[in-house]
């Protein structure tokens, strides 16, 4: 593994089911991610985008094939270290923002640490609310805030424990556009300012063309990426992916 790596995946598969009923997500995937990079994954419906971020936070195990995050091999953990490694080493974000309405966005934000047992520095706390922006917000509720300013609280949840690698799932899918690019924006600022490693499965070319590099899934394969590309040029990529053939 490259030492700037903070993600590797060498040939994972990933199989559902058995016999003629199986259904191969993921096959032969080998990919990494540098640190400091944001990265995003596109594919049409049933590409196995899902699939790959599972695999590579941890969350789902690989038929076969390895999973190494920030140095530590992932298949042969045991089901305790690998939630213990998720919730020190790995962010979540996902298209729903899932706030418990009655805490505040600072109790939103130390929920996951206190649920493990830890009691979070307020400075901390402060520190992370004022990197998305919202120093001034620690005490509202998630009705007294705008879609985008709860997905920035969701942002610093996933921050508080200053994780190796950040997932999103969406994370822009529920936002409008204006608010969306208020989101983009942010995440690349942490990955140029910050050098947080991000890896985002998204279907919008716009959300995608805030990214280093674009990588694309069909089949459960890479089919290919594009770096540092539009969005009219990611957008024609994937119209080519999804046409299908008479």
């Amino acid at each position: 593994m490259n030492n700037n790596d903070v993600i590797q995946l060498r040939s994972v598969s990933r199989r559902y089911g058995s016999g003629d009923g199986a259904v191969t997500a993921l096959d032969d995937v080998s990919l990494s991610f540098p640190r400091g990079s944001f990265t995003a994954v596109m594919g049409p419906s049933g590409s196995g985008k899902s699939t790959l971020l599972q695999c590579a936070a941890g969350l789902d195990r690989p038929t076969s094939g390895s999973v190494t995050v920030a140095g530590t091999e992932l298949t042969r953990l045991s089901e305790t270290r690998l939630t213990l490694l998720r919730r020190r080493r790995v962010g979540f974000v996902f298209q729903a923002f899932n706030l418990l309405p009655a805490l505040t966005a600072e109790q939103n934000v130390t929920l996951p640490l206190r649920l493990a047992g830890h009691r979070p520095a307020k400075a901390r706390v402060r520190e992370v609310l004022q990197q998305v922006g919202l120093g001034e917000r620690a005490r509202h509720r998630p009705a007294e805030l705008s879609g985008g300013q709860q997905q920035r609280v969701a942002l610093a949840r996933a921050l508080i424990t200053r994780p190796d690698v950040l997932f999103g799932d969406e994370p822009t899918g529920a936002l409008d556009s204006r608010t969306g690019r208020e989101v983009l924006t942010l995440l690349r600022g942490m990955a140029d300012g910050e050098g947080q490693t991000i890896v985002m499965v998204t279907h919008d070319p716009v959300a995608a063309s805030c990214a280093d590099r674009v990588l694309f899934l069909v089949d459960g394969r890479v089919s290919g990426e594009l770096a540092g590309a539009g969005a009219d040029t990611i957008a024609a990529h994937m119209a080519t992916l999804e046409a299908v053939p008479c």
